[in-house]
Formats: C-alpha cells, sequence, structure tokens
C-alpha cells in the first residue's frame, strides 16, 4: 500500500531518568533532598530529581519509566518486564501510564512489593530480549500482551504504532495462537485483524476505533488524492465513498509556522480536495470523546443507503479483564 512521502517509521522512546539509590547516600543526605523539595520517591530507596513546571503527563511517564530502572538496580531475582512497563521501554503510545511495574517471571516468591505487578508463568526465551540495557518482552509479545490485558481500544493504539515501526503481524498472531483461551484472547485477536500500520498518531487510531466499533466499513489509512495544487494523504476513509476523515491533533498547527499560516495552509488543501470530488470530515479528540456524534457526522455524509443498518463489532465493546 502507497504510504506518505516522508512518514518514516519510528518509536519515539523517551529518555531513561536518572534514579537516586538510597544505598549510594548517607540517609542525613536522602532526608534532605526530599525534604528540600529537590528529590521524590519513586520506590523504595529509589529517588528521582524534581523538574518544576513539568508537564503532568510527562512527569507520570518520568515516574514510570524511573520505577523501571530503579527495579534494574534493586531486584535480585531474574524478571523480564511485560505489560504496559514492557511499552513504554519500547516506546509504544499508551491511553494511561502505569502506576506500578509490571514484570513476568517464573515464580511467586515470598516478598511481595506493591508497586510490582507479578505475572507469574514461563516465558519463552523467544518471547524476551534485553532493549535498552532492560531485560524486556519482544515487541510483538508486548503486543499481544497488552491487547489482551488493556482491552480494545488501548489495543489497537498500541498495535497501530507497533506495527507502524516494523512489529511482525503475522508473529503476534503465532504468539496468540500459543495462548489461546487466557482471558481477553479474542479481543487481543480482534485488535490484530484490524490493526494498521498506515495510523501516524494515537488519535488517528482512536478515531478509526471509534468507527470500526459502530460497525462503519473498514477504512483505508493514508489516503492518496491528487488535487490541482499536487498529491495529498488524508489520515482515513472510504475511497468508494470518496468520504475521506483527518484527524486534527494541536500539533498539526504548532509544527512549523505560525498557527494561522498553517489554517490557511490546511484551509486550501480542503478546497483542493473537494473540487477533486472527494468529501472531507475533520475529526478531533472531542469528537472521539462524543463517538454517538462522530458516528451520525459519519453516516450523514456517506452515500445514501450505503450504512442504514450497522453492525456493531461488538468484541470492541468487550471491557478489559479485572487486573
Amino acid at each position: 500500500m502507497p504510504r506518505r512521502p516522508g512518514s518514516a517509521p519510528s518509536l519515539a522512546a523517551p529518555p531513561l531518568p536518572t534514579i537516586h539509590l538510597a544505598r549510594d547516600h548517607t540517609t542525613p543526605e536522602v532526608a534532605r533532598q526530599v525534604r528540600d523539595g529537590a528529590w521524590v520517591r519513586v520506590r523504595p530507596a529509589a529517588y528521582i530529581a524534581t523538574e518544576p513546571g513539568q508537564d503532568p503527563n510527562a512527569r507520570r511517564q518520568t515516574v514510570a519509566l524511573a520505577q523501571i530502572v530503579a527495579l534494574r538496580e534493586q531486584l535480585s531475582t531474574d524478571y523480564t518486564l511485560s505489560h504496559e512497563s514492557a511499552a513504554l521501554l519500547w516506546g509504544l503510545p499508551l491511553l494511561r501510564t502505569p502506576t506500578r511495574t509490571h514484570i513476568i517471571q517464573g515464580w511467586q516468591p515470598k516478598s511481595t512489593h506493591h508497586d510490582l505487578v507479578r505475572h507469574v508463568h514461563r516465558l519463552a526465551e523467544e518471547h524476551q530480549v534485553v532493549h535498552r540495557g532492560h531485560p524486556v518482552t519482544t515487541l510483538e509479545r508486548t503486543v499481544v500482551d497488552c491487547a489482551m490485558a488493556l482491552g480494545a481500544h488501548a489495543g489497537l493504539v498500541l498495535a497501530d504504532a507497533a506495527l507502524r515501526a516494523g512489529a511482525d503481524r503475522g508473529r503476534c498472531k503465532e504468539i496468540l495462537t500459543g495462548m489461546a483461551g487466557r482471558h481477553g484472547a479474542p479481543v487481543a485477536r480482534a485488535v490484530l485483524d484490524l490493526a494498521d500500520d498506515g495510523a501516524e498518531s494515537p488519535g488517528e487510531s482512536s478515531a478509526r476505533f471509534v468507527l470500526l466499533r459502530a460497525g462503519l466499513p473498514v477504512p483505508e489509512t493514508q489516503v492518496r488524492v491528487d488535487t490541482h495544487l499536487g498529491t495529498f494523504w488524508a489520515d482515513l476513509g472510504w475511497r468508494s465513498w470518496r468520504l475521506l476523515a483527518e484527524y486534527d491533533g494541536r500539533a498539526k498547527y504548532e509544527a512549523s509556522g505560525s498557527a494561522s499560516e498553517a489554517v490557511v495552509h490546511e484551509k486550501r488543501r480542503q478546497e483542493a480536495v473537494e473540487e477533486a470530488d472527494w468529501r472531507m470530515l475533520r475529526v478531533t479528540k472531542e469528537d472521539i470523546r462524543r463517538p454517538d456524534t462522530l458516528l451520525r457526522r459519519v453516516v450523514r455524509m456517506a452515500p445514501a443507503g450505503s450504512v442504514d443498518v450497522l453492525r456493531p463489532r461488538a468484541v470492541l465493546n468487550t471491557p478489559p479483564p479485572r487486573r
């Protein structure tokens, strides 16, 4: 399938933070750093420096990564990072940042740590790798674990990004076949069938999820449109309907130049697309929060009679397993 020029696959893995272990400092020094607000505790006897003014989402991500780094220094038994923690280390997008570190171990230790989620089973060697200096499930195993555990929406956002970065869909399905019968397997199977490496952002994946869950035909991603101004690529659409959907994230208007220039460029682009006999629907994160409204907008713009009856994909409404 053709792809938008310059859209090279990548995972924007955040940098690993520097941690301060209590064992490397005197007790009075640790107490002073915490009292003065210079350090914040991320797990027992492990701290990171505070960053005033840091975005709350970025802060939660930093803390979760610091917990991973500290775990490698503090845990004496073998383990493999998994699920959301593995996704975080790979740089995969998560709808919610984990507050506890997920690991797989082949046995249940006697000691317990409240900041750890232990998944106790034997992990095949081919499902683990060392990445960024940490033992972690492979990209494909991470996709499967998360799709099974996090639900269809979060699973699709993550799977789209992983496929885009080079994860092998066939390998993911092989892994899932070996896990048949486990909770979440049907949802993961649906996610892998619908995942698309053409999605370029979590917002695009979320918009597509809303439409797929409602029962609309599977849209094509990165739809090529030739106009008198040149070739444009829409985020997704239905070629037979001549209908496109474009996810408008704030970053699009802040990426380069002034926001007003970006708005003018998008206006000219949309006019050219419409003159080429396409209709374009613009979607924002607010639309994703109101799925019924978004669905009505799509149905109104679809050709008459094309979506008289919708059969929602029930599996995508399955709640994630309780953990």
